[in-house]
């Protein structure tokens, strides 16, 4: 394949969490006030031609979205052609043959846009919640993966495991119009057991690097291809999900993303032991980190370096950041749109 071809497959997405973001007063705005504008931003994002959004799952009161699948689906009856999906849809705290229906309906109302991207979950709020022990966290992704990879053949499925019930010539309906079934990823956060398990299951792996730079996921990146090679499987896509911010100048994109960067750091850093953060590592994540923050030109040589270290043929930039308010959000994905990701193309295509 080409460089040029290469530069025109590339898949360029955008990810939210769905930050509980603040109104130009300075207060909170509601939940579901904030999954309406994530809807606004969607339909933005279709219209300029943004390859994909992803809408993460989350059980606590700084994000709004318990429920991506049902925000996709109202975004997908105001949009055309912008791939939907989860990062991450938390497997291990869900059923898989309910995930699995959800996303096929979700494909149907989208006309085949629908993906789902798998994950153990960073965060944990959804064990307790659903009544799962924190023990069980890797068996229990294990275990349900495993299931959700048979569910994608679409045909009977008999299959046993420890923490569900069996299932006995089993079918799951609606069935897509997908060849292999709902399109599924992986979601990874850079353990080589991580990366094995992806290629091992033939579901692609997307690398959540959201730290420290780029080029030290290396090593997982070329794991992954060996392996595939390995057990003579044919070449699977390789994606990267990371956070960033856009504005005119670098200048102006890293004093508005700072504040509401500090305040989501901090209160994370404080719930899992970590030291509060400082201008000086924002400024160090900004230049050579995994902080795609600054102008346009900036962030698209940055993203394009990214790509090309790694191999990846997706980047998804998560364009929510803690408490930023809406109108900047509106703005950074019109300038990721309209000027990074063409420039992007060109770059990857010199």
């Amino acid at each position: 394949m080409s460089i040029q071809s290469e530069a025109h497959d590339l898949v360029l997405g955008l990810d939210t969490f769905g930050d509980t973001t603040l109104d130009p007063s300075g207060d909170p705005k509601s939940h579901a006030q904030v999954i309406r504008d994530v809807v606004e931003q969607a339909v933005l994002a279709d219209r300029l031609g943004i390859d994909a959004i992803t809408l993460g799952e989350h059980h606590r009161d700084d994000f709004a979205l318990s429920s991506p699948e049902i925000a996709l689906a109202a975004i997908a009856g105001k949009t055309e052609r912008i791939l939907l999906g989860t990062g991450v849809t938390v497997l291990s705290s869900d059923d898989p043959v309910r995930v699995y229906e959800r996303f096929a309906t979700l494909d149907a109302v989208s006309n085949g846009r629908a993906e789902v991207i798998l994950g153990r979950g960073s965060f944990t709020e959804s064990f307790p919640l659903f009544g799962y022990d924190l023990q069980d966290y890797d068996a229990l992704f294990s275990e349900k993966l495993e299931l959700f990879t048979r569910l994608r053949s679409e045909g009977p499925v008999t299959w046993s495991g420890r923490h569900r019930s069996p299932l006995v010539d089993q079918e799951i309906f609606p069935k897509t119009e997908q060849p292999n079934g709902v399109q599924a990823w992986i979601g990874v956060g850079g353990s080589p057991q991580s990366v094995l398990r992806s290629v091992q299951v033939g579901i692609p792996m997307m690398l959540a690097i959201i730290g420290g730079d780029p080029g030290r996921f290396l090593p997982f990146a070329n794991l992954y291809r060996q392996t595939q090679d390995e057990l003579g499987r044919e070449q699977m896509p390789l994606g990267v999900h990371s956070p960033g911010h856009i504005a005119a100048s670098d200048a102006e994109a890293r004093d508005q993303l700072w504040p509401h960067f500090e305040t989501n750091r901090n209160r994370i850093g404080a719930e899992r032991g970590w030291p509060a953060t400082t201008r000086t590592e924002f400024e160090r994540e900004a230049d050579s980190g995994s902080l795609y923050v600054g102008s346009p030109e900036t962030v698209a040589q940055r993203i394009a370096a990214t790509v090309r270290t790694l191999g990846a043929n997706r980047f998804d930039l998560k364009y929510s950041n803690g408490t930023m308010p809406h109108e900047q959000l509106m703005s950074s994905i019109e300038l990721y749109g309209t000027v990074v990701i063409p420039r992007v193309r060109e770059l990857l295509a010199e």
